[in-house]
């Protein structure tokens, strides 16, 4: 398979500078060692979309988007990775080669499932075009072929043996990568495999940057279940993804607006109809890491849900995950539409401008809809009904601690319905003691064993890294720390941090680089979002320190990592497996030794 020799990337990464890129699209203000702007990203009125000359990364302090000039340039217009060095490159006067079969070094140990998806999506959408029943089964439910097209949906055969894949992966008996991609299913006794899905409807589901990471069947006839969707693997996790994202990425940014529903065909036919902002989760409640997801997307996110009673318990679920993440300036609505409608039939019978329509006029901000459903488990017209309101009531306003305003005129309300004043209110709880450490902006302190840290560097509630993650954020942040010491970390014992090992390396062998061009190296790879993360919080980390206490900070870092395989640490380890399953998640064999650590806890 062709491909941009990462050489080259490199090169084109050192020769463009960010600044340039992104002033091609927007204005940018001097604001310090940075520049500014209002985030192209989603829609605000004063500026939280900050680029670095120094670092050559850009980050949005509102909607959370970050990345490299490369990044900037698929997010902002749109396009894939080659593309946008195309772009890139051809803005620099530079030809893009590209090589066969050649190996990227941060790919040595990926698990390559998204070309075995990839490979899987394309015959899938191949076999549609053969299946008279499916392609029945879409028309009668509305679907036309532009719409199919569009998200790229297929149709999985049936057939007596079970293994229509047999007809791409000609190593299918024996490839481990198909069941880890959730493809195929081995049985144990037999150690005979079949297909996954089977005779169904298929939904690609797509990540951020347009890769397929795995599907959704959808039966056509009577039977069980209706629908079935891949396992969790290593690239795919159920309660961090939406379905139909990238299609409604564009949509999203020029409304400000998301909305999601429950179902696949929910988003297919509301797309189809001019409702080009929908997502879906995927057979799951809207967990937390979706809120947080859709809240950088856009101010306004609406969830969409039947009106019957399985609706309304997943709407309040998305209310409790949603209250910890909200903040002022994001608004979060419900819709509940009536009992005989889903998204899908309601915008078929109604259209764009009928289901908008009753958006406007029926979504219930999310303060009306907490204290409605609440006060409906009480009677208010008593002292103790309205006593047993502010007693279950106080719970979701105390979780609401990144939305002070809003959290302020929610208790104001409450007080109202309650009969008693804010005063009042606020009385019958007990103010949380304030810390009263006064903190210097560039005292340095010890903070632990040979850690060093800059006074005011705010520290967040992630919990302590392990020493060989601490090395990966320095040396992203400055590669060359590593150019003057031995690579030990090359006989660190297996399990021992491979991410970090393979980083260290790439910076050894290119300290020239800036960190941002190594994190470009693993792109195409499960730990380009794990990397992206670390990096952003080593800038912020450690923008503020000396050359001098970098060094010092990097011997002490190393130090520390040698004595801890020295003498392992279970807690070391599962703190660091805590960071990246909050950072991109884990692989299978990781999801196993953190349960193992747990256990052992």
């Amino acid at each position: 398979m062709a491909r941009i020799p990462e050489s080259f990337v490199q090169d084109l990464l050192n020769r463009v500078d960010i600044v340039d890129v992104v002033e091609r699209y927007l204005p940018l203000k001097k604001a310090g060692q940075n520049l500014s702007a209002c985030c192209p990203f989603h829609k605000e009125k004063s500026p939280s979309f900050t680029v670095s000359p120094t670092k050559q990364f850009y980050h949005c302090f509102g909607c959370g988007a970050h990345g490299s000039a490369v990044s900037f340039v698929m997010e902002y217009q749109g396009v894939n990775f080659p593309e946008a060095v195309r772009i890139l490159a051809e803005s620099v006067g530079m030809q893009v080669p590209v090589e066969e079969g050649v190996p990227n070094p941060a790919e040595k140990k990926g698990p390559g499932l998204l070309d075995i998806l990839a490979t899987a999506s394309d015959f899938y959408r191949a076999q549609l075009k053969l299946a008279p029943v499916a392609i029945t089964y879409l028309k009668g439910r509305g679907v036309v072929g532009l719409t199919a097209a569009k998200f790229g949906i297929g149709y999985a055969p049936g057939g007596d043996d079970w293994q229509a894949l047999k007809q791409v992966f000609a190593d299918y008996d024996w490839n481990k990568l198909l069941p880890e991609a959730g493809l195929v299913i081995e049985k144990e006794e037999t150690k005979r495999r079949y297909d996954r899905f089977r005779d169904r409807v298929l939904f690609p589901i797509q990540n951020q940057r347009g890769q397929v990471i795995g599907f959704g069947g959808r039966i056509m006839g009577a039977g069980e279940p209706k629908y079935l969707n891949s396992p969790e693997t290593p690239v795919f996790e159920k309660g961090r993804e939406l379905y139909g994202l990238p299609q409604a990425r564009a949509a999203i940014r020029e409304r400000g607006r998301v909305m999601v529903v429950e179902g696949y065909m929910d988003v297919v036919m509301l797309h189809q109809h001019g409702v080009e902002y929908a997502v879906a989760t995927l057979g799951t409640a809207c967990t937390p890491e979706h809120i947080k997801k859709l809240l950088k997307l856009a101010d306004e996110v609406v969830f969409c849900f039947d009106g019957d009673a399985a609706g309304r318990r997943a709407a309040w679920r998305g209310l409790e995950n949603s209250l910890p993440e909200v903040t002022d300036g994001k608004e979060l609505r419900f819709l509940f539409l009536p009992a005989e409608h889903d998204p899908d039939s309601y915008v078929q019978e109604f259209g764009r401008e009928g289901f908008e329509n009753f958006l406007t006029q029926e979504a219930l901000p999310l303060s009306q809809y907490l204290l409605r459903e609440l006060s409906a488990q009480v009677d208010l017209a008593k002292e103790e009904g309205r006593a047993k309101l502010l007693h279950i009531a106080q719970p979701y306003l105390e979780r609401m601690s990144h939305a002070p305003a809003l959290q302020m005129m929610l208790k104001k309300r409450l007080a109202e319905l309650c009969q008693i004043t804010a005063n009042e209110l606020d009385s019958l709880r007990v103010p949380a003691r304030k810390s009263t450490d006064a903190r210097s902006s560039r005292t340095v302190e010890r903070d632990g064993a040979n850690k060093l840290r800059p006074r005011g560097v705010v520290q967040g509630k992630r919990p302590q890294q392990s020493p060989q993650a601490q090395l990966l954020g320095l040396v992203l942040f400055k590669p060359d720390l590593v150019a003057s010491v031995e690579p030990e970390w090359r006989n660190w014992p297996a399990g021992a941090g491979e991410l970090a090992v393979a980083v260290l390396d790439a910076a050894r062998e290119n300290p020239r680089l800036e960190g941002m061009v190594l994190v470009e190296a693993w792109r195409e790879t499960v730990d380009f979002e794990r990397l992206m993360a670390w990096y952003r919080d080593a800038c912020q980390t450690f923008e503020k320190f000396t050359e001098e206490e970098l060094v010092d900070q990097f011997s002490s870092t190393l130090a520390a990592a040698r004595q801890s395989l020295a003498r392992p640490s279970v807690t070391g380890r599962k703190t660091e497996l805590d960071f990246r399953r909050a950072n991109g998640g884990l692989t299978e064999a990781e999801k196993a030794e953190y349960l193992s650590l747990i256990a052992r806890k």
